[in-house]
């Protein structure tokens, strides 16, 4: 499939004109149209509906916008790693001997982790991945300490030596116990009100402060008496009454618990998973890792911020 296309059809959508996208690629309109006819003409299928208003993509099109924006991704990361490989350092090689190491707080960014790790090893199925579990205490230590190179943690950091990309927007939620009054709450939810003053689960002293503002609303200020570093350390103290714990909606997904109730909290600021990575780092697989993620987490969109 020619790129260059791919590119066309993808800038006319962006911006719902051919002209507007035939200028944003320094192309002629002509040259963007018969781009788009030839991949109608691969396809089979029209994949712009050209009436009197602004452009927009075909059921068919609209399917095609999301791999299209991964393959893109796809090809300017390759690009970036070729060109990296010409000026490449014993750091850059020693990087490529480690491989790739994903640092994944809990279940990291919903849907888009598992399908950024399947992607990153069909793409460079010669380069080592390992995936890393890391606790409520390691919101950035890891990549600091050089321990992983990438990592879905949550909530959004702001750090010196950190940059990081928002994947999912989330709804928050609290966990109780099915005997705590406000589990008969959870088809409903609640206000910040009702449960800031619940007793949540104590962190350790090196905790990082944003993410102890996130577990506790910035203003909790009771404590459980079980200490939590991850979230089956979460569960099973809630399931046994010993306390409650918050986190972003799709935790309830990934972690149905008996005896545990998932209540949401209507007034909450919404919050975000990212991917933290290091702002110096020359691996070209963190790029490349990075690209596709990112990719991916538009292509997923809502479903994976619900």
């Amino acid at each position: 499939m020619d790129l260059r296309r791919l590119s066309s059809f993808l800038a006319v959508v962006e911006e719902e004109h051919f002209g507007r996208a035939a200028a944003r690629l320094f192309l002629s309109p002509a040259a963007v149209t018969q781009h788009v006819q030839q991949l109608e003409r691969e396809f089979g299928a029209r994949l712009l509906d050209r009436g009197h208003g602004p452009v927009v993509p075909t059921a068919a099109g609209q399917r095609l916008v999301s791999h299209a924006r991964t393959l893109l991704a796809a090809a300017n990361a390759a690009v970036e790693d070729v060109t990296e490989a010409a000026h490449t350092t014993s750091a850059a090689v020693a990087a490529a001997a480690r491989g790739l190491r994903v640092g994944v707080m809990g279940h990291g960014s919903a849907e888009v982790t598992p399908a950024a790790v399947s992607a990153f090893r069909r793409a460079r199925p010669d380069v080592p991945l390992r995936l890393v579990q890391l606790t409520f205490t390691e919101h950035v230590s890891a990549l600091r300490e050089n321990r992983v190179d990438v990592a879905f943690v949550r909530p959004a950091v702001t750090a010196d030596g950190i940059e990081v990309d928002v994947l999912t927007t989330e709804r928050r939620i609290v966990a109780v116990s099915a005997g705590s009054p406000l589990a008969d709450a959870a088809p409903v939810g609640v206000r910040v009100a009702d449960v800031i003053d619940l007793p949540y689960l104590r962190l350790p002293r090196h905790t990082p402060r944003p993410f102890t503002d996130y577990l506790y609303f910035d203003a909790g200020e009771r404590r459980a008496p079980d200490c939590a570093l991850t979230p089956h350390d979460v569960l099973t103290s809630v399931a046994a009454g010993r306390g409650a714990g918050s986190g972003l909606k799709s935790f309830a997904r990934y972690y149905p618990w008996p005896g545990t109730v998932y209540v949401p909290v209507l007034d909450a600021p919404c919050a975000h998973s990212v991917l933290a990575t290091r702002a110096a780092d020359t691996n070209p697989e963190v790029r490349i890792f990075r690209a596709l993620t990112v990719a991916l987490a538009r292509e997923l969109g809502p479903p994976a911020s619900r």
